[in-house]
């Protein structure tokens, strides 16, 4: 079968790789569909994030189950299913508590174990855990805004629901990535009232004030926290939905914070400590976050994908199939797209 395969920096190649299979009794095998490039892809496409060439990628994924596992009670073949980024098996004390990215027996996909999403097929690890039935056929109009569930769009949900974003609030957005822009619709729909996108590109921003953002600030570092107090009265945001992750974009969540006010951390950390630590205390901000457990989050956000009450497929604005992958890694890091769509 064909997948995509990262052999250095900025080397990404579509190969012809071992024929994807049934490994364990709780595996199931998907077609896949859908599948996307995610922001965090270009650290290591950039060198960074080292974890070994050659190395599978993608993580996000809809698909068609082909074979399921002798263990496997929940699935069948013929259904297509959102895979989220990390499988779990549905059963320890963390995904009972609804933490799926800590799942003892769980793992992330995108790796040398477990295989890259970007490809013809898969082989999904705690299948009953992990993969989750859809109300639709494979090629359903909805199909983009479904494929967001497997990351982007749990991502910005989990950073607004750690950040506190509610009615009667005020909420920034750090950065203008597709997990930003899903923020922002997270933002909007737990009712935030004021909900500030702190980006430059004209098409994200454009897209954000369609997602509800109603202000947009395009400083960055101190004059952006100069320019969000002006806003905001001298006050500061409740809450903060850090989404680039790196140690600037923390700083200025912290200066971004009322205090008494809390920070969603989703950005992928490429920082040893957590900067701002002193006026994070003074001012009582709490910093939480980390990996979306996005397989907890589906359930809530299925219905208003389903009824049109939220549209965050449309932060896709190119599709391509494995053969155009390499080009669209290319256009997401000079940031000529904003997210790609892969349709093996």
């Amino acid at each position: 079968m064909l997948a995509t395969v990262l052999h250095a920096a900025r080397d990404v190649r579509i190969e012809t790789v071992p024929d994807a299979g049934i490994k364990e009794a709780t595996d199931a095998l998907i077609r896949v569909t859908r599948a996307c490039i995610c922001g965090s892809d270009l650290w290591p496409y950039n060198g960074q994030d080292f974890r070994g060439y050659p190395l599978p990628m993608g993580h996000e994924a809809i698909g068609v189950v082909e074979a399921v596992g002798s263990e496997v009670r929940t699935l069948k073949k013929g259904d297509v299913v959102v895979m989220p980024f990390a499988f779990s098996d549905g059963t320890c004390a963390f995904c009972h508590e609804g933490l799926h990215t800590s799942c003892r027996q769980g793992g992330f996909f995108g790796s040398l174990d477990v295989g890259g999403a970007q490809a013809e097929a898969l082989r999904v690890p705690q299948a009953d855990g992990t993969l989750f039935a859809l109300p639709v056929g494979e090629d359903d109009a909805l199909m983009p805004s479904l494929l967001t569930l497997s990351d982007v769009m749990g991502t910005g949900h989990h950073a607004a629901v750690v950040a506190k974003a509610g009615p009667g609030r005020t909420a920034a957005v750090i950065g203008d990535g597709a997990v930003g822009l899903c923020g922002v619709i997270a933002a909007k729909r737990l009712g935030a009232e004021r909900i500030i996108l702190l980006g430059r590109h004209a098409d994200r921003i454009a897209l954000a004030r369609e997602f509800g953002a109603t202000d947009v600030v395009s400083e960055r570092g101190d004059e952006a926290v100069e320019r969000v107090m002006d806003i905001t009265g001298g006050m500061g945001v409740h809450s903060v939905l850090e989404c680039v992750g790196t140690d600037q974009a923390v700083a200025t969540a912290v200066g971004l914070a009322r205090p008494g006010g809390a920070v969603g951390r989703v950005g992928v950390p490429h920082y040893d400590t957590i900067p701002s630590s002193l006026p994070a205390f003074f001012k009582n901000v709490t910093v939480g976050g980390g990996p979306a457990p996005v397989r907890a989050y589906i359930n809530d956000l299925l219905p208003d994908v389903m009824e049109g009450r939220i549209e965050p497929g449309r932060v896709f604005d190119r599709a391509v199939d494995l053969s155009g992958v390499p080009e669209g890694y290319r256009a997401m890091n000079d940031r000529d797209a904003i997210k790609v769509m892969v349709r093996p």
